[in-house]
């Protein structure tokens, strides 16, 4: 066990009030774990459910597990709020130094309520927490970095995380996100917004707690053998070479990579923008989480020119992953690697979720096509496939234009579609926009049920890689895709990056466990995924969320995916399957 361990400790702060308290949940830690279990509790606990998510009544809920800063790749922090994209459960993961930080300030969880009466920062500083004014940090101009001020301001640095919001968040765009570190985020589901709801434009956290085991060389021993096997595991190394880009080429090979808001399976010079391309011409250096030896974040160098200063340049290193080529490369046509970078820096300065951005973009570029939409609403702006200066305007406009059609913009797509027409090419699923895999049923069917309707909630190109030389039925595509999802539920509540998914296998974990205090066995574990997940249903459900008023974009039935054409009829059945089960379990 480790020695005085404040993993049990949740720190509830109420902005509108200024104040804050420690509550001891052992009740929540025992039986749920951390991370994701334990944060869904505190979601219940706290959020009414007919509570409009962009109110000051929408907690945000931060949490970590027993594994962080114990650990190697026990990196992420989670957070769960009401989601003002979905009108239901909000859940976005974040690496860097986060969960570090609240967990050597001596916390697990962290609760803020309220509103501030004006722009405000929180610093939590150990025990203490500090409220302070972040009226100047409030809609600075572009080129300012509200971090890098909050970084001269607060003590704890190399120990210490600042999360913080862009211009999107500020204006309550519905899919803006939190930034960590320059290049990590709480990317999905908009809790940038929540934070601007709440006049929120940052979270400062530091601490200096030791942990102390009791069992050091069990330990050590443990420690020392899951350090051995991500530094010699194949995957891991593909993630340090050249990170997810790496897939690419071969989903390209497959038709699994949706290109042109999915109108195409081919597209120009897509070898331009390939994992192997950006290592080759592109790649600055690359950065880990904390606790990770992998170094899975892939710095791109793109040069940029000084307007009144010829042949003269400045260097702005900007993250790319497989997930930013995909919605700001190949969803709009664009196969230079200048491109996508440059279009990964307006969305990184103006704190959009870069997924959302992208397939909004598509979206847009082919409602316009097909005169849904026209020069008037977009405000002399073409959105063009390929067209890059285009579409940097139309992500500004989304963000700080007053007009109609880019306030409807900033709600997504399900929702712009709903008003101007073109549902029927709207990528969608449960109101949040498509992730990057076009690879058959279980990709698209994981999107659809997954709590948080993202392809990191079941994997479910991994089940669709596996259908290509095996044929499932709609019962075990079901199956596969429900039992992913309960186990992830445990790796989200430990948390672990889900990259080290293969490493950490139910016995390690176990272990793992034994030493941190927990008395449990697999099939203990099994159940308590299940209890998770379960919980997230009920908590979408309660918050108007129809499991049998969901369905698939009519879109994905008419190019082939990367296991061929899908089948409508036998889509259906799958997702009769799966609305069972869930039933079954509520």
């Amino acid at each position: 066990m480790i020695k005085e361990d404040t993993l049990k400790k949740v720190l509830y702060i109420d902005l509108s009030k200024k104040k804050f308290w420690i509550e001891e949940r052992d009740d929540l830690f025992s039986q749920f774990i951390g991370g994701t279990g334990v944060a869904i509790k505190l979601l219940h606990e706290n959020c009414k459910y007919d509570t409009d998510p962009l109110s000051s009544d929408n907690p945000i809920i931060i949490s970590i597990g027993p594994l962080n800063g114990l650990f190697p790749i026990a990196s992420k922090t989670v957070a769960l709020f009401k989601s003002p994209h979905t009108g239901n459960l909000g859940e976005s993961h974040a690496g860097g130094r986060s969960a570090i930080a609240i967990r050597m300030a001596g916390y697990g969880a962290i609760v803020i309520k309220g509103k501030s009466e004006r722009p405000c920062y929180i610093a939590i500083h150990g025990d203490r927490v500090y409220f302070k004014d972040a009226t100047t940090l409030w809609g600075l101009e572009e080129g300012v970095s509200a971090a890098s001020l909050i970084r001269r301001q607060e003590s704890g640095a190399g120990l210490r995380t600042i999360m913080r919001i862009g211009p999107a968040g500020e204006k309550m765009i519905t899919y803006a996100c939190v930034t960590l570190e320059t290049y990590r985020h709480f990317g999905r589901l908009g809790l940038g917004a929540v934070f601007g709801s709440k006049n929120l434009k940052a979270v400062v956290v530091s601490g200096k707690r030791d942990l102390k085991v009791n069992d050091f060389k069990g330990y050590k021993e443990c420690y020392s053998n899951l350090l051995k096997q991500l530094a010699e595991s194949d995957k891991m190394k593909k993630y340090h070479e050249l990170g997810t880009p790496a897939n690419v080429m071969p989903l390209s090979f497959s038709k699994g990579i949706p290109m042109k808001n999915l109108t195409i399976s081919e597209l120009e010079g897509l070898e331009n923008i390939s994992g192997e391309s950006f290592a080759e011409k592109h790649l600055g250096r690359r950065v880990a989480c904390s606790h990770c030896p992998v170094a899975c974040i892939h710095l791109g160098a793109l040069r940029k020119p000084y307007e009144d200063e010829p042949y003269f340049y400045r260097t702005v290193y900007l993250s790319y992953d497989y997930e930013l080529i995909y919605a700001l490369g190949t969803m709009l046509g664009v196969a230079s690697p200048e491109g996508v970078l440059r279009l990964i820096e307006v969305v990184e300065d103006m704190g959009l979720d870069a997924i959302s951005t992208g397939v909004v973009l598509a979206w847009s570029t082919e409602a316009f096509e097909k005169g849904l939409i026209n020069e008037k609403m977009t405000e002399g702006v073409i959105p063009q496939w390929g067209d890059v200066d285009a579409y940097s305007q139309l992500i500004n406009k989304i963000v700080f234009s007053e007009g109609e059609f880019f306030k409807d913009l900033g709600k997504g797509i399900d929702y712009a579609s709903s008003k101007y027409g073109g549902k029927e090419f709207a990528l969608t699923y449960g109101k949040n926009e498509m992730p990057g895999y076009h690879t058959g049923y279980g990709a698209h069917i994981g999107y659809l049920f997954g709590a948080r309707h993202s392809h990191l909630d079941s994997a479910g190109y991994a089940i669709d890689k596996e259908a290509m030389i095996k044929s499932f039925d709609e019962e075990q595509f079901a199956e596969k895709i429900i039992t992913e999802e309960y186990w992830r539920q445990i790796l989200s509540s430990l948390v672990i990056c889900f990259f080290g998914r293969e490493i950490y296998t139910p016995q390690i974990i176990l272990q793992c466990l034994k030493l941190t205090g927990f008395d449990l066995d697999e099939k203990r574990l099994t159940e308590i995924g299940k209890e998770i997940y379960a919980e997230k249903y009920r908590f979408k459900i309660k918050c108007g969320f129809d499991v049998d008023n969901i369905e698939l974009p009519q879109r994905i039935f008419e190019l082939p995916s990367g296991t061929g054409k899908l089948n409508k009829d036998f889509a259906e059945k799958i997702i009769g399957k799966l609305k069972e089960k869930i039933k079954s379990l509520l």
